[in-house]
């Protein structure tokens, strides 16, 4: 089973318009070259972050923009604008009534699924793109310090 990778792309794709606005062409190419996916994908990803009024775009122009401040967009924006009502745990339906775990695992694991989701949801809720971008700058300015000073 493959697993997405759409939320975190979109998450991707958030941070590369904020860092590189204005100082790079943010076509759906050089934004793609990023995250190593196809152009199409990051179309298809900027449709529904704009449905979604995260970002702003215009037919035919490389500039896409926040729709907001980072500060103002939280992880579970970006989630429930890619995702939508898709729940972050999947539990197997497919499994044999008659014994004694497959006849209660569902039920079982229903509980603490969502209760897991719950917390999930609350932690994308309370990070901020703008924790994300701060982190990538940091994670960036420590590795062009280590490398501009090896011995």
């Amino acid at each position: 089973m493959k697993i997405s990778t759409r939320f975190s792309d979109s998450i991707h794709l958030l941070a590369f318009i904020n860092i590189y606005s204005g100082k790079i062409p943010l076509s759906s190419e050089n934004i793609a070259s990023s995250i190593e996916t196809s152009p199409v994908m990051v179309r298809r990803l900027m449709v529904e972050l704009k449905n979604a009024g995260l970002i702003e775009t215009t037919h035919g122009m490389p500039d896409p923009k926040l729709a907001k401040p980072a500060d103002q967009i939280s992880l579970l924006d970006v989630y429930l604008a890619i995702e939508k009502d898709k729940p972050l745990f999947e539990i197997d339906h497919k499994t044999n009534p008659q014994c004694i775990v497959g006849g209660n695992i569902q039920e079982t694991l229903k509980e603490y699924y969502s209760q897991a989701e719950v917390a999930a949801k609350a932690k994308l809720n309370s990070t901020k793109l703008s924790d994300v971008i701060d982190r990538i700058l940091v994670k960036q300015k420590e590795k062009e310090f280590r490398q501009t000073n090896k011995e």
